[in-house]
């Protein structure tokens, strides 16, 4: 079912498609703390899922995370990316912000 097939139009030129971006699934009240390496070249970064938060308070949790951490990262999609494995220094930061914490996957 495609809603508006149409991409150009002879009357008023190109049409623009309607953005389809839903925002985010609210979560289950847990943050979770997962461990990547692949597509990294064998290097680990911390994935954070799971925040019920806007973009900007993503962004400044973000940058606290990473000076506290003493690492870079970044925020993708709402997740936010640390480098190298520091779930056990995470969990505890964000346990201390009142966020209810697990650690997901190996």
């Amino acid at each position: 079912m495609v809603e508006n097939p149409l991409v150009y139009s002879t009357e008023i030129g190109r049409v623009k498609q309607q953005s389809t971006t839903a925002a985010r699934p609210k979560g289950d009240g847990f943050i979770r703390i997962q461990k990547q390496t692949a597509g990294r070249k064998g290097k680990g970064v911390c994935v954070i899922t799971g925040f019920d938060l806007n973009d900007q308070d993503i962004a400044k949790l973000a940058a606290e995370l990473k000076k506290k951490c003493g690492c870079g990262g970044s925020v993708k999609d709402g997740a936010i990316e640390i480098q190298g494995d520091k779930r056990d220094l995470l969990k505890q930061l964000l346990e201390q912000k009142g966020f209810k914490v697990k650690l997901a996957g190996g």
